[in-house]
């Protein structure tokens, strides 16, 4: 992922909730993101709930469906975090 558009995301997340998050804290949850991870309705679950704990942002149950479908639907690469990062800003 470039630095650039790193740096990026960071700061819209951290526009979007309101509160800092550090680089430091979504490393360590991307680094436990696997390409099985995006293929598991649970395990994708799973990992909305932690972004939304950690940036304090609740989410409805409509819209971890509207994720998960959106995910599932892309045909987005799993190992390219990029994209997918760019896909879920969008939303």
């Amino acid at each position: 992922m470039s630095k650039d558009f790193s740096k990026d995301a960071l700061k819209a997340i951290n526009k979007k909730s309101g509160k800092t998050i550090s680089e430091n804290a979504v490393k360590k949850l991307a680094s436990t993101v696997k390409p099985e991870t995006l293929q598991s309705e649970a395990q994708l679950r799973q990992l909305i709930k932690q972004v939304s704990a950690m940036a304090n942002v609740p989410v409805s149950e409509d819209t971890i469906k509207s994720i998960i479908s959106t995910v599932k639907k892309s045909g987005i690469n799993p190992s390219n975090m990029e994209a997918l990062m760019k896909m879920m800003m969008k939303k």
